[in-house]
């Protein structure tokens, strides 16, 4: 069965041993991983922002929107949210913004870290299968003896190089999508705390308009002037 099986690969596969059947599952790995960030990024819309602006931009002009069912955006979310439950006193509600926005972050981020493993250890893996081919290569060249034959160091050696080949190969294209995906969220992790600012200080400008103002609240000594 192993024999039909390698009957099937490429030759420059199995020559590069081992560190090619990992290397070759790091690839599928890193594949499904960056397809299901793209699939995960084309749903949740990690810059979206419409609703939140909209709030916001409501706000600005003195009005005060009504409670709003949050869209699928992280940054929709969490302000909507947020304004949902503005009837908290301030520190229970800033702690409570802060944590959804913490939590809408790490659900982001998850698999990011098996791209970045894959785009550190594939080159190295690479180069560990070239150390042990050169050595692989120099031993038949030793063995030869006197009957030194030039093809038996050259062919080891390119069979040698595939392995690093093979490791940049996987590794370029898992660290290019991992700085993509990190640059999203990084550009959602800005965008959610300006809004939340932003919320934060027209929570404060309302509280401040519907408190009632010192003139507007009778004194003690105008109350008892009042019923004498």
């Amino acid at each position: 069965m192993t024999s039909s099986l390698q009957f099937h690969l490429p030759e420059w596969f199995v020559s590069g041993g081992i560190t090619m059947w990992v290397l070759g599952l790091m690839s599928v790995i890193g594949l499904a991983t960056l397809i299901s960030k793209i699939l995960q990024f084309a749903r949740v819309r990690p810059k979206a922002s419409r609703q939140a602006d909209a709030l916001l931009a409501s706000l600005e002009r003195g009005e005060v929107p009504a409670q709003q069912k949050p869209g699928r955006t992280p940054i929709d979310q969490v302000v909507l949210t947020s304004w949902n439950q503005r009837d908290m006193d301030e520190q229970s509600w800033e702690e409570d913004s802060l944590r959804r926005a913490r939590e809408s972050l790490d659900e982001l981020r998850g698999g990011l870290r098996i791209l970045e493993v894959i785009s550190a250890l594939a080159p190295l893996l690479g180069l560990l299968g070239t150390v042990f081919g050169m050595i692989s290569a120099f031993q038949a060249l030793e063995q030869a003896g006197s009957q030194v034959d030039p093809a038996i160091l050259s062919g080891g050696i390119w069979e040698a190089l595939l392995t690093t080949a093979a490791g940049l190969t996987v590794a370029i294209p898992a660290l290019a999508a991992f700085h993509w995906a990190d640059r999203n969220i990084e550009v959602c992790r800005e965008k959610l705390q300006d809004r939340l600012s932003q919320l934060k200080v027209q929570r404060r400008r309302l509280d401040q308009d519907s408190a009632p103002t010192q003139d507007s609240v009778p004194s003690s000594e105008a109350r008892i002037a009042h019923v004498s």
